[in-house]
C-alpha cells in the first residue's frame, strides 16, 4: 500500500483556500504556447546544453554585457561576474578598457581570465573615439598588447556617437564609425564584436554590420540602460531640456530581431556576420528565451542591469540570482514554444 507521505498537505490546502482569489491571471503573456505534456521537470544541474558561440563552448545562452572598470567597486563586480560565467558556462564582455591602453593602474579591475577559465569567451572593449586616436597615431598595435595582457579572445568596439555628443567631456568623431570599424578590421588578427550603448542600431546600420567579417553584433538596444541619457543627466539643466528628445530615439531588441531576420534573408551568402548578442532591456529569462528563439541566426542574450545589481556584494548573492535565471530558462525551454507573429 502507498504510504501517506505528505506531511505539509494540511498547510498547503489552507494556503490554497486563502490564496485562490489572488491567483487569477487576467493578463496573459501572448508570446508563447504553453505545452505541459512533453518534458519532465528540469533538474538543478540541467543547462541549456553545450553549444558553440564566438568559437567557444558555452553551457547557457547568457552574456554578461560590458559594464565597468576603473572605479572602487569595479574589481569586486568584474571578479564576481567572471566567477558566475565560469560556474554557469556564460560569456563576458569587459567594460571600457581605455585606461589600460597606456597604463596598468587599473589592470586588476579587468584581469579576470584566471577566474572565468580558459574555455569561455572573454572580450575587451574600446570605443570608436579611442580607435580613431590609435589609427591617427599609428598605434593599433596597442590593441594586440591589451588583448594579450587580459588574455582576451577579441575586442568589442562600442559605437556611441550620441553618448559622446551629450557627454560633457565627450570626444568628437572625425570619421564615420563604419570607416573606423573597417580600418580596424583590415588590420586586426583578432575577432571583433560591434555594439551600441543603449539605443540600438537602425536598419541600414545593421545591414552594413552584417556584411562585415565581424565575429558578432551586440544590439545594446533601447529600453535598457541608455548611456546617452546617462551622460545627458550629467549635463546642465539647459542642455537636458534642449536635447532630451534625442535619448527617446532608438530601436528595442524585438524590433532589432525583426530587422535582423529581414536583413539576413535579403543578404543570404553576403551576410558575413552570423552571430548576435541580443541585449538591451531584457528583464529576465522569458525575454531572453523569446528573442533568441525568434532570431534566425546563432545568438545569446545579454543582461547588464540585472547582473550589475547582484554583483556588487558577496558572490553568493550573484550566484543565487544567476541560478534562478538559468532555472527559469530551463523551464521555458521545456514547456514553452513561440507563437507565430
Amino acid at each position: 500500500m502507498l504510504q501517506d507521505n505528505d506531511p505539509t498537505a494540511a498547510d498547503r490546502k489552507k494556503d490554497h483556500i486563502e490564496l485562490a482569489l489572488k491567483s487569477q491571471t487576467p493578463d496573459l503573456d501572448n508570446r508563447f504556447y504553453y505545452e505541459p505534456l512533453f518534458a519532465p521537470h528540469p533538474t538543478k544541474t540541467d543547462t541549456w546544453g553545450d553549444f558553440s558561440f564566438l568559437n567557444k563552448k558555452m553551457k547557457n545562452p547568457l552574456w554578461v554585457s560590458s559594464m565597468t572598470g576603473g572605479t572602487a567597486m569595479a574589481r569586486t563586480i568584474n571578479q564576481n561576474l567572471a566567477r558566475a560565467c565560469r560556474d554557469f558556462g556564460m560569456g563576458m564582455g569587459l567594460g571600457s578598457c581605455r585606461g589600460l591602453l597606456f597604463s596598468d593602474e587599473y589592470l586588476a579591475d579587468f584581469d579576470v581570465r584566471h577566474l572565468i577559465g580558459d574555455d569561455l569567451p572573454l572580450y575587451a572593449n574600446l570605443g570608436i573615439a579611442q580607435l580613431e586616436q590609435l589609427i591617427d597615431t599609428n598605434q593599433l598595435h596597442l590593441i594586440d598588447i591589451l588583448l594579450d595582457k587580459l588574455k582576451a579572445n577579441g575586442l568589442i568596439i562600442h559605437v556611441n556617437p550620441m553618448q559622446e555628443w551629450l557627454q560633457p567631456e565627450g570626444d568628437r568623431f572625425k570619421y564615420s564609425p563604419i570607416q573606423t570599424i573597417e580600418t580596424v578590421l583590415n588590420q586586426a588578427k583578432y575577432p571583433i564584436i560591434v555594439k551600441e550603448v543603449g539605443q540600438g542600431f537602425g536598419y541600414q546600420s545593421l545591414k552594413a554590420l552584417f556584411q562585415l567579417p565581424l565575429q558578432a553584433i551586440d544590439f545594446a538596444a533601447a529600453k535598457g540602460t541608455n548611456f546617452a541619457k546617462l551622460e545627458l543627466l550629467r549635463s546642465s539643466e539647459s542642455k537636458q531640456n534642449l536635447f532630451e528628445n534625442f535619448v527617446k530615439i532608438g530601436h528595442d531588441a524585438f524590433e532589432m530581431v525583426e530587422m535582423s531576420n529581414q536583413i539576413l534573408a535579403e543578404l543570404g551568402e553576403k551576410a558575413l556576420c552570423q552571430e548576435v548578442i541580443i541585449s538591451g532591456g531584457i528583464k529576465d529569462f522569458l525575454d531572453g528565451y523569446y528573442l533568441i528563439s525568434k532570431i534566425n541566426t546563432a545568438s545569446v542574450y545579454g543582461m547588464a542591469s540585472g547582473f550589475l545589481t547582484h554583483a556588487r556584494g558577496d558572490y553568493e548573492t550573484l550566484h543565487a540570482f544567476v541560478s534562478e535565471q538559468v532555472s527559469g530558462l530551463a523551464v521555458a525551454k521545456a514547456y514553452l514554444t513561440l507563437k507565430e507573429s
